[in-house]
This record gives structure tokens, sequence and C-alpha cells, in this order.
């Protein structure tokens, strides 16, 4: 059996029996305007980590990591730029080192290039990489107005999917962490209530899974 790589997250590495298994791809879908991103900065801070950003540049996401409250890391930040993203995307990984974080932010850019071949070749190589390397691919998947047709392939491709659904109808935000995929091991049956403010912690102010 791999061993375990913590996330960072008690209540998360509790429910998980220790973490995720080394070796895996991990999808994070969560709504553009939630909080999501304090997983991945929380993340930083339990190994190594190599951070493409394919939206905001590498100095915008270097800032906001160094102005959250919470523990991170000191991550390397790559801004993916030019018309071949995956091409350059896919560079940076094959020189990953051994167990090592990867995060991907977002990968919408990556399932929106054409032909499709080309991503699922790109999620092949990726597989392969985090497997023989002990690591960990974090995928932020935005669970937006527009989603792209490849998210399937995406998840699919994946040992474990995080969702994270951010509920704007009360007088409150609440928010949920569900773990609907994990390979290698159980995933928990039961949503996880999170407070999401300066930091990921449980809210234990309600009902608490």
């Amino acid at each position: 059996m791999p061993g375990r790589l913590e996330t960072g997250i008690e209540v998360l590495d509790r429910k998980l029996e220790g973490g995720i298994p080394a070796g895996s791809i991990v999808v994070l879908s969560a709504q553009p305007a939630s909080q999501a991103e304090l997983f991945l900065y929380e993340l930083t801070a339990t190994r190594g980590t190599l951070w493409l950003s394919l939206n905001r540049t590498a100095e915008a996401v270097t800032e906001s990591i160094a102005n959250t409250p919470t523990e991170t890391g000191d991550p390397t930040v790559r801004h993916i730029t030019g018309e071949a993203p995956l091409d350059n995307a896919g560079k940076l990984v094959s020189a990953l080192p051994e167990t090592s974080n990867l995060i991907v932010d977002p990968v919408d850019v990556l399932e929106s290039q054409e032909p499709a071949s080309r991503f699922r070749n790109f999620m092949n190589n990726l597989q392969n990489h985090i497997f023989n390397t002990n690591s960990l691919a974090i995928l932020h998947s935005l669970d937006g107005q527009s989603v792209p047709p490849l998210r399937d392939t995406t998840e699919h491709f994946a040992d474990v999917v995080f969702h994270l659904d951010t509920d704007l109808s009360s007088d409150e935000v609440e928010n949920r962490l569900s773990v609907p995929k994990f390979r290698g091991g159980k995933a928990p049956v039961e949503t996880i209530k999170l407070d999401l403010v300066e930091e990921v912690d449980v809210d234990t102010t309600r009902d608490i899974a």
C-alpha cells in the first residue's frame, strides 16, 4: 500500500486515515467565488510545491500566499503563458522532484485546449510522473457558469475528488466538503462543514460530521 501524504488540514487527514495515497491526482472542485484557495495555500506547508498558475501572474499568487494568515510554505510559482500551455506545463511537470506537491490553478485553461487528445496525453504523462515520484497533484477545477467539456476526463483520471460546496442562501456563508471519489482507501460518507476564514478549520457551531 502506498504511503499517505498529509494535506495539512488536520480534520481531513484524520478522516482520510492519514492523508492521500502518494502518487495520486486530486481534483479540488469549487465555485470561483469560494475560499477554496485556502486549501491550496495550506498544502504548500506540507512539502516542496510547484505551483502552476494558468490565470494569475506568479507575482500575484506569491503575494496572496505571503499575505495569508495561515501557515504556508514557500512554493515555486510559475505563470504558464503563451499559445501552448499544455506543452509549457508538461515541461515543468516532467522536472518535478520526488515527494512533491504540484498545484495546477486552474486546470480549466488546460481542459479547453484543442484537440482533446492533447489534454488526455498531458493527463497520462502527469499520472505517470506523479506516481513514479510518489508526489501529489492537485488540480483546482472551477465549478462556475462555464465548465469545460473535458471536465469529465479530468475527474475520470483523478484518484481523489474533493468537492467544496459554498451555500450563500442563508444569513451566513456555509462551506461543506465532500469526497465523492477516493481510490486506494475509504472515502468519508458524510460531508464536512468547514470554516473558511483565515484558515481551513472545522466549523463547530452546528452539526459536524
